[in-house]
């Protein structure tokens, strides 16, 4: 990786019409200590920071003069067209390609060491899928432009680290997705990017069973006795340190979470809800497993506040924050 003494940041606000610009442009307010690169439609920055009534000097992006650390009121832009103006609160499928073309600037640059990192604003999926392109989240759309097969998300809220096993998949199907081979695949890429992504030498992680009372011994199910024990013994026998499955429901308690770097859960909803309640508006998600650095808030577009002034930049600066820190302990 070339080094950056002073780190450049890439910016995809996400969703036009969502709060993603209005929080790129928070962030721009301030003073950080990292070059940050927004790549969006200038004219649309423009016009949401005069809505917001905020007064800020957009500079074209010079990609070849060496990164310098942001001042307040300045916002670099590398300049994407939107298909069509945007009107806060009011996403249209026809800028869909827009979104995704953004994204693939910002993971191209981060690939060809352009940039150091990414930052992701929120994206509206169901509009993406409206305009006829397949498309279930950041971490899988990252997974493949990168090659990466399995990349792992996880949402960070402090000390609190949570994982996932699986992502965006509808409930029932989870159980089908309960295999060996992707229980190892996650543990070793989540083992990895807590030893690489956040110094921590020997990661102690906690796995959750997939059923009530992690199967009761298999009278709840068997998916535990059958395939997460013998996993998790196997890679124990590997070196790592392992903790489970423990039944979900006790398992976020502070003696437990005391004993573990991080958690991984079954599926979406069985850990996040905590990690949210504990930490939301100041968690962080961040993406394991792919050859570059990517973190994102963690929240939706919240399409009511886009232009009100209203949307809480805390994510989005807690994700900016952690991006830097794990650029830095990488290149120490």
């Amino acid at each position: 990786m070339v080094q950056q003494a002073v780190p450049r940041i890439a910016i995809t606000p996400g969703e036009p019409a969502g709060i993603g610009p209005d929080l790129a442009i928070a962030l721009a307010m301030e003073p950080w200590p990292a070059e940050l690169v927004v790549i969006a439609d200038p004219e649309m920055i423009t016009a949401r920071a005069r809505q917001l009534g905020l007064s800020i000097e957009l500079e074209p992006f010079a990609g070849q003069l060496a990164p310098e650390p942001d001042l307040p009121g300045r916002i670099k832009v590398l300049p994407q067209e939107l298909a069509k103006a945007t009107v806060p609160g009011q996403p249209d499928s026809a800028n869909a390609d827009y979104v995704l073309a953004c994204l693939r600037r910002a993971i191209a640059g981060c690939m060809q060491h352009e940039f150091a990192a990414m930052l992701t604003g929120p994206v509206q999926k169901s509009v993406i899928n409206q305009a006829g392109i397949p498309f279930t989240g950041h971490t899988e759309f990252l997974g493949e432009q990168t090659a990466t097969p399995q990349p792992v998300m996880l949402l960070v809220a402090g000390e609190l680290r949570v994982a996932l096993l699986t992502t965006h998949l509808a409930l029932r199907q989870v159980p089908e997705r309960i295999t060996a081979q992707r229980i190892q695949s996650t543990l070793q890429t989540l083992h990895e990017g807590l030893q690489k992504r956040f110094g921590i030498i020997a990661p102690r992680i906690m796995v959750l069973g997939l059923n009530p009372h992690a199967g009761e011994s298999g009278h709840l199910g068997s998916e535990e006795q059958d395939i997460i024990e013998p996993t998790l013994a196997n890679l124990r026998a590997q070196g790592m340190q392992l903790i489970g499955p423990i039944p979900a429901d006790t398992a976020f308690t502070p003696d437990k979470l005391s004993a573990a770097d991080a958690v991984l859960a079954m599926y979406h909803d069985q850990g996040l809800p905590v990690l949210k309640h504990h930490g939301f508006g100041r968690s962080v998600n961040v993406t394991l497993g792919l050859p570059i650095i990517r973190t994102s808030v963690d929240h939706g577009t919240a399409l009511d506040l886009a232009g009100t002034g209203r949307a809480n930049p805390g994510s989005m600066r807690a994700a900016l924050q952690l991006a830097i820190e794990i650029q830095t302990r990488n290149e120490a």
